[in-house]
């Protein structure tokens, strides 16, 4: 059930973009007052007052210029002139006393037509949630310091709202930290669940570690079978199991696709802070999933929504994410339908209605929703950003073996007696080498596609980078599965035909994705209507990375990039990154400017940011790539276990 707890008074500021602060007061009635009939007042002309909910979140009155009806207006808490809009305006908590007012104007025939009853319910319902910004304060400094202004907004957004909302930025723009940052404001309510598509969970348990400075033992990741790769420590259980399941940690991860299975065990921990990640999966009212999530969302005190798609085109969507933050105000979808989603034949609701009022509820009482082009003047020209794959134990049989036999080669190559033997042992090292990089590849291709199916919700346009065939044409046919429109772009492709594929990707709209291989799609191409670059594999050589990297951010650029190292642990990744780091120095003195540093965010890619004070950070709040790329098993707490590779 929602929390009873009454919020403090609000502002009914006119210029903010939210609602200001909730007030107590009465629930008010699904149906307006009715206006005392008075014989007298059927001799005057009838003036209509329109309430309805303004974009910023106050209720706004329209209506003829009326002496009398004004000077009611002027007995309304709050209520003031907005000469720009010719309205009047009140923060939602003067609705009751506007009401009252507006029913018993004297010698004025006033008919008032009031907010739908849904629109009612649900300012009522969110206004008597808590506002909790006084607990914005327990943030740590190293987690409030690294926020960009915007993201400390959110973090507000959230807490006023009682920690019962949908975040909504578009991709790229920081919804996990925010997250995180506004759990460490409610501690006393943890332990913490996190639903997330499976691509996702180790990137979560990943961002948790970092900031929140919480050992990983303590961080469960549910997954539904065992792996092979590393996994840093983290507190692994696997659902196929006949055991008892306990969701024992102060964090819990786990994936939709298993969330049925385990409800029983999920509605009887009673978690009271539930995170769920990508909640556009629960958009489709038949899944399983969105049927056996709902009911564990809503019993849930404090409830987070993250999703970059919010489907405010498609409203019908939206609605069984609106019905698990308030399940007393969305509980029947067809009044839902008929006002939102243009009613329908047989109670299928595909169309729109009432849009700027749903959206205008929505920002008023659970959404904040913010564009890159919107706070582009605070986001660094560049971001960098490690994601970890989930590799299955049958991906990594094989390069276990081969990782296996290179130990034993090393060993070799040190006791070796003679030059000759010596130099025999490494050019089998480099062979062996290079059949890891080959077979890395293959095994990365099922999380790769797999999180490539979270991008592509997102609608936004991408340049996905690789270099071997296998993973190349794995990213081309999986697009062309999913009827993404995409171009190609690889050492088979011929030199005259490449222009006109870059500018079909550069001019439409229905080209999303360029996949493109390292050595042929790094250099010279213009590829900047994307602003998300993913690299799927990685490159020996530094430069080349910074070549594929700067197709999308070259001269006419207009957006922030974002990057996107897809990384495995215990596979070739491992060794690269070493390589990398090695050749950084001479790498930074070829370039000038601001990217002489290589810079790389900060937020999931090092040892936790408590532990990692000392580092002098750039104006964009980001640190080197040098800090970023130091083998994480440097960062292993002695009490946790030492694996080949600490995964973070």
């Amino acid at each position: 059930m929602l929390p009873s707890s009454v919020a403090p008074k609000l502002t009914g500021s006119i210029s903010q973009i939210n609602a200001s602060p909730p007030a107590r007061r009465m629930l008010p009635s699904s149906v307006a007052p009715k206006l005392t009939e008075d014989p007298s007042k059927k001799l005057q002309p009838k003036i209509t007052v329109k309430l309805f909910l303004h974009a910023s979140g106050n209720i706004a009155a329209k209506f003829p210029y009326d002496q009398v009806v004004v000077e009611c207006f002027h007995r309304i808490t709050k209520a003031s002139w907005y000469a720009k809009e010719r309205l009047w305006m009140f923060p939602l908590s003067s609705l009751s006393t506007a009401e009252k007012v507006l029913s018993g104007v004297p010698g004025s025939n006033v008919e008032v037509e009031n907010l739908d009853p849904l629109v009612r319910r649900a300012i009522a319902a969110s206004s008597v949630l808590p506002d909790l910004r006084d607990r914005y304060d327990l943030i740590p400094t190293f987690i409030e310091s690294k926020l960009l202004s915007f993201q400390r907004e959110g973090v507000r957004f959230i807490l006023q709202h009682g920690v019962r909302v949908l975040l909504a930025d578009e991709m790229g723009l920081g919804k996990t930290l925010q997250a995180i940052a506004v759990t460490s404001c409610i501690r006393d309510a943890w332990p913490v669940l996190v639903l997330t598509p499976s691509s996702l969970r180790l990137q979560w348990a990943s961002m948790i570690h970092q900031w929140l400075d919480i050992p990983s033992s303590d961080i469960l990741v549910v997954l539904s079978q065992w792996s092979g790769s590393n996994r840093g420590g983290f507190n692994i259980m696997t659902s196929n199991t006949k055991r008892s399941i306990h969701l024992d940690g102060v964090f819990n991860i786990i994936s939709y696709d298993i969330v049925q299975k385990l409800q029983d065990v999920l509605m009887a921990s009673e978690f009271k802070v539930v995170i769920a990640d990508e909640s556009h999966f629960l958009k489709n009212a038949q899944a399983k999933r969105t049927n056996a999530s709902l009911p564990i969302l809503q019993k849930a005190q404090f409830v987070m929504l993250l999703s970059g798609t919010p489907a405010l085109s498609r409203p019908i969507e939206l609605f069984k994410q609106l019905e698990a933050l308030y399940p007393d105000v969305y509980k029947n979808v067809h009044e839902y339908g008929n006002r939102y989603c243009k009613g329908g034949v047989f109670g299928i609701y595909q169309g729109a209605s009432n849009h700027e009022e749903l959206h205008n509820l929505m920002k008023a009482t659970v959404m904040i929703r913010r564009l890159k082009k919107d706070v582009l003047s605070e986001l660094p020209v560049k971001r960098r950003q490690q994601v970890f794959l989930d590799l299955g134990e049958k991906e990594m049989r094989q390069i276990n073996a081969l990782f296996r036999e290179l130990q034993v080669i090393k060993g070799k190559i040190k006791s070796s007696q003679s030059k000759g033997e010596a130099e025999s042992l490494k050019f089998t090292e480099k062979n062996l080498i290079n059949k890891i990089y080959t077979d890395s590849a293959e095994a990365k291709i099922p999380a790769v596609m797999d999180y490539l199916g979270t991008v592509i919700e997102a609608g936004c346009k991408f340049l996905i980078f690789a270099h071997h065939q296998p993973m190349i044409d794995s990213i081309h046919q999986f697009l062309l599965k999913k009827k993404v429109g995409c171009i190609r772009i690889d050492g088979s492709t011929p030199a005259a035909s490449r222009q006109a594929l870059v500018t079909d990707f550069q001019e439409k709209d229905s080209i999303k994705a360029a996949v493109l291989s390292i050595k042929a799609g790094g250099v010279g191409l213009t590829l900047t209507a994307a602003s998300t670059v993913i690299f799927a594999e990685l490159s020996w050589t530094p430069g080349d990375m910074i070549q594929a990297e700067d197709r999308a951010h070259r001269i006419g650029q207009v957006s922030s990039v974002n990057i996107y190292y897809l990384l495995a642990n215990d596979t070739v990744d491992d060794i690269i990154w070493d390589v990398i780091q090695s050749k950084l120095e001479n790498l930074g003195q070829m370039l000038d400017g601001h990217e002489n540093s290589l810079q790389v965010s900060i937020d999931p890619t090092q040892s936790s940011p408590a532990k990692q004070r000392k580092i002098q950070s750039s104006p964009a709040k980001q640190t080197t790539l040098d800090s970023f790329l130091k083998p994480c098993r440097n960062s292993c707490s002695d009490d946790e276990p030492k694996s080949k590779y600490q995964r973070h």
